[in-house]
């Protein structure tokens, strides 16, 4: 399929199901976090997704190949990199499945009905935006909590879920006590977390956690995964989740 691309964007092949991304080089592209996000998320045979702060639309066009998901949306609060994500699902041609809102995350449930997804997703900005220069670069509003905060995502997210729906997320460990503190004041209970190591010599710099809404207190800690070993090369469980056998369904979802 021809699709138009514009200055200093490409076409990445997401080595999974003949899938491809586009990309601008200027812009922020997706990284290894937004892929095990993917992977750890579950999501069930006709569910309703919605995925805050999508960026590039890494997260539903993997969910759309790895499940059977009804429908999945992605949320972008800025324009061109909305437009980006809406053409790389026409390259797909999963548009029957996969859509693009281009809003802030803050004013979705204007536009989404409230109480009806099953599982909603987010990869938010980690970084905190003191300092910053330049507010309306697009890097800096994909890394920095500038036009929404932790906060704010938690709170949607549980706006949005049914009550037993599932918010999955990617953080940094610094951010933990408050991912737990926003759960549970907007009724999101912290279920199971994974950490994310490089090699097993280091601390966790990522933390994936998934929540269920007005759900029972109890919380599960996974091992935790490592990226690397320490030769500097991938670990058998990333060289799973980067190839196309771990994306098969393993439950008939």
């Amino acid at each position: 399929m021809s699709i138009k691309l514009l200055e200093n964007e490409r076409i990445d092949d997401l080595q999974f199901k003949d899938m491809k991304i586009i990309q601008n080089t200027d812009g922020f592209c997706f990284g290894i976090d937004a892929v095990l996000l993917a992977n750890f998320t579950k999501v069930k045979k006709d569910n309703r997704l919605v995925d805050l702060g999508t960026g590039t639309g890494i997260i539903p066009l993997l969910l759309s190949g790895k499940s059977r998901a009804k429908e999945l949306i992605g949320v972008e609060i800025q324009k061109e990199v909305a437009e980006m994500a809406t053409r790389s699902v026409a390259l797909n041609q999963v548009e029957d499945r996969v859509k693009i809102i281009n809003e802030d995350l803050k004013n979705i449930c204007n536009l989404l009905e409230k109480n009806t997804f099953d599982v909603v997703t987010s990869n938010p900005p980690y970084m905190n935006p003191n300092g910053v220069k330049n507010k309306n670069d697009k890097k800096t509003i994909s890394r920095h909590c500038i036009k929404c905060d932790l906060e704010d995502v938690i709170k949607v997210a549980s706006d949005l879920l049914k009550p037993n729906g599932k918010f999955f997320m990617v953080n940094r460990p610094v951010r933990l006590v408050d991912m737990m503190v926003f759960g549970r004041k907007y009724n999101l209970e912290p279920k199971k977390i994974r950490f994310v190591h490089s090699k097993h010599s280091k601390a966790p710099k990522l933390v994936l956690i998934e929540y269920v809404k007005c759900a029972k207190a109890e919380v599960k800690i996974l091992e935790p995964l490592y990226i690397y070993k320490e030769d500097g090369s991938y670990t058998d469980e990333i060289l799973e989740i980067y190839s196309k056998k771990a994306w098969r369904s393993k439950d008939g979802i």
